[in-house]
């Protein structure tokens, strides 16, 4: 199917919910990868992997081999992923020093991670510690090291704030978290290839691709 079928496709579905984006997000993670989620919205996606798959999930808390989310009688309270929600493990899962698990974060041992953001720029920049607001708490955590040691960095966010506000730019206003890292921008309303040449469209959600391009300042390539 191309690209151009993909987006007609969607067209008509409106933004995609949390759980649909994680879902499509969890089909474009290559077989065998070592993979990162990060805390909020892209812990989802260990929900739509492929058990067959041979994926393992990394968790910058110390472990290898997460599986699912824990529901009833699975919930372990001493058994979370690193934003403290309960999980699963798979067979063969391995846990470790919180030292030893950033040594894999840094040390590009990690295939893809997908992570959350406040702000992401056309040319990949990624701002998701800060906004800059003077009220607001900074949450760095292994942001920074994961945007700079992954192979493969997805953002998974909405692409509008909720006063409509874009969330794609053509520069970041917030601190930024890491340079030209972020290859490729998962939203509601469409998936974005990021490059030094800027943004290009693979599939838009709910939304025309003209529409999109007036609330953006941002120039779309198209596929």
């Amino acid at each position: 199917m191309s690209t151009a079928t993909t987006a007609i496709e969607y067209l008509n579905r409106g933004p995609l919910s949390a759980d649909e984006l994680a879902a499509r997000i969890a089909r474009d993670i290559p077989r065998g990868a070592y993979v990162n989620l990060g805390i909020g919205q892209p812990t989802r996606i260990a929900d739509y992997l492929d058990p067959g798959s041979g994926i393992i999930l990394h968790t910058e808390n110390g472990m290898l081999g997460m599986g699912s989310a824990a529901v009833g009688d699975q919930i372990d309270t001493d058994l979370t992923n690193a934003g403290k929600v309960p999980v699963t493990e798979l067979p063969g899962a391995a846990y470790f020093h919180h030292a030893d698990s950033f040594a894999m974060m840094r040390g590009g041992h990690l295939d893809v991670c997908v992570l959350g953001a406040f702000q992401v720029s056309a040319t990949g920049d990624l701002a998701n510690w800060h906004t800059g607001a003077a009220d607001s708490i900074p949450a760095v955590g292994g942001a920074m090291d994961l945007a700079i040691g992954a192979k493969q960095v997805f953002v998974m966010m909405s692409l509008f704030t909720k006063d409509g506000t874009p969330k794609l730019v053509a520069s970041c206003s917030y601190p930024l978290t890491g340079v030209e890292c972020v290859s490729r921008v998962y939203t509601d309303h469409g998936v974005f290839d990021l490059d030094a040449h800027g943004a290009r469209v693979l599939e838009t959600y709910g939304i025309t691709l003209v529409d999109l391009q007036e609330r953006l300042d941002v120039t779309l390539r198209q596929p």
